[in-house]
């Protein structure tokens, strides 16, 4: 049936007033206040009954015969059973989908972390991110992010599951944040591939079931007096660095990026800013008088730091971890918080509290901490003084050989 109509006449249009003047067949211009012109074309749904308002464009962008043709499309549409609004919708959703497969695993790992790093500690956690991302998920980086399914993600973290399993379940954490960002900017759509609840849960063994916690690997206490004379007679930037780290129990990354403007060598006293410390918590460490001359000792540059490494940088973790591994292979730096921490158990009298605070370890017992005001500095100066006492100290191999000739006492 033919729709009537009152044709409207664009010559005329600066004689129409402000409101919707009909073409017919569902087609207005909409003049309003302000003297703006848009086309609109106007429709009961089929289902519910409502008026709907479909935008066609402006006038003049629009002619009149441009807006009568699509007009006409609707209508055809709405013949057809497809509502021009909905399919429009439909449309545009398509087209963010096809735009989102351009965008990669590695581009959201990328986006991920620029949105997140200014709320984490550090930078380092920054880096931390980005490497372990490219270094197990280097097959994910350059797939669209819309088609990282189970398939893919299982194949990243079967590959480490059992032999790296705390490593793993960093990875799989971080893919999984990845994966949540992309679906909530809209670049895919669906469940979580790495979604361990309910989900990988029932694909993999649960990590505290593998195997028991591998502990890094430590020196025995009674060899620090052999190691130690061995590490001063190096005299390098490394051995320095590693000096500092044992002779303090501090961690690796804690020493090497030592600042000068974090000591008060008059009163002995290292400060580390929380921003650096594990806990985030400012931990101060006081220097034994031998730790104290070999800081004095040492020269300083524009870097501030005390152990400057390349670009203005400090060293690098990797420095006094080969140094060690030339000496002792299969150690590790960190292990000599362990070494440290079975001599105050074996050797000394000093309580649990004090080794504990000397190692910066939060006190994980909420009523404890609320309690425990001080950081037991004077006690943990003369502890620091009795570990570097202790590690200057060559212990004498034990003989079990009875000398010959030896007269008896009379």
């Amino acid at each position: 049936m033919a729709i009537k109509t009152k044709k409207l006449i664009s010559s005329k249009f600066g004689d129409l007033k402000p409101g919707r003047h009909s073409d017919g067949g569902g087609l207005y211009l909409h003049i309003r206040k302000d003297g703006r012109r848009g086309w609109e074309f106007r429709y009961r749904d089929r289902v519910t009954g409502k008026l709907r308002e479909k935008g066609l464009g402006s006038f003049p962008d629009v002619s009149l015969v441009k807006a009568r043709a699509k007009a006409t499309e609707h209508r055809a549409s709405l013949d057809g059973g497809t509502d021009p609004i909905d399919a429009h919708k439909a449309e545009r959703q398509a087209e963010r989908l096809e735009h989102a497969r351009l965008k990669t695993f590695g581009d959201c790992c990328n986006a991920y972390i620029a949105a997140h790093k200014a709320s984490w500690r550090n930078a380092k956690h920054a880096d931390q991110w980005r490497n372990t991302l490219d270094a197990y998920c280097a097959d994910l980086l350059p797939l669209p992010v819309a088609e990282i399914d189970n398939g893919i993600v299982l194949k990243a973290l079967e590959a480490i599951w059992s032999e790296k399993t705390e490593t793993a379940t960093r990875v799989r954490q971080r893919i999984e944040a990845v994966i949540d960002y992309a679906t909530a900017r809209g670049f895919r759509t669906g469940e979580n591939p790495a979604r361990w609840r309910g989900h990988l849960q029932k694909l993999l063994p649960a990590p505290a079931k593998l195997k028991d916690v591998q502990h890094h690997a430590a020196l025995p206490y009674e060899k620090m007096g052999k190691f130690m004379a061995k590490l001063s007679a190096m005299d390098t930037l490394a051995s320095k660095a590693l000096t500092l780290q044992i002779l303090t129990a501090t961690r690796p990354g804690e020493a090497v990026a030592a600042r000068w403007s974090e000591f008060d060598l008059k009163a002995g006293v290292w400060t580390i800013p929380k921003e650096r410390m594990k806990a985030n918590r400012e931990h101060r460490v006081p220097l034994a008088p031998g730790l104290l001359k070999l800081l004095k000792a040492m020269p300083r540059d524009q870097s501030g730091f005390v152990f400057p490494g390349s670009r203005d940088k400090h060293l690098t973790i990797a420095a006094p971890y080969t140094l060690l591994k030339g000496a002792y292979p299969g150690l590790t730096c960190h292990g000599f918080r362990s070494t440290f921490r079975d001599w105050c158990g074996d050797q000394t009298a000093y309580s649990r509290e004090v080794a504990e605070a000397a190692l910066a370890h939060a006190i994980k017992d909420k009523t404890e901490a609320a309690y425990r005001r001080t950081d037991s500095m004077e006690k943990r100066a003369r502890l620091m003084a009795d570990w570097e006492r202790y590690c200057d100290t060559v212990k004498p191999k034990a003989s079990n050989v009875t000398p010959i000739g030896r007269k008896k006492a009379v």
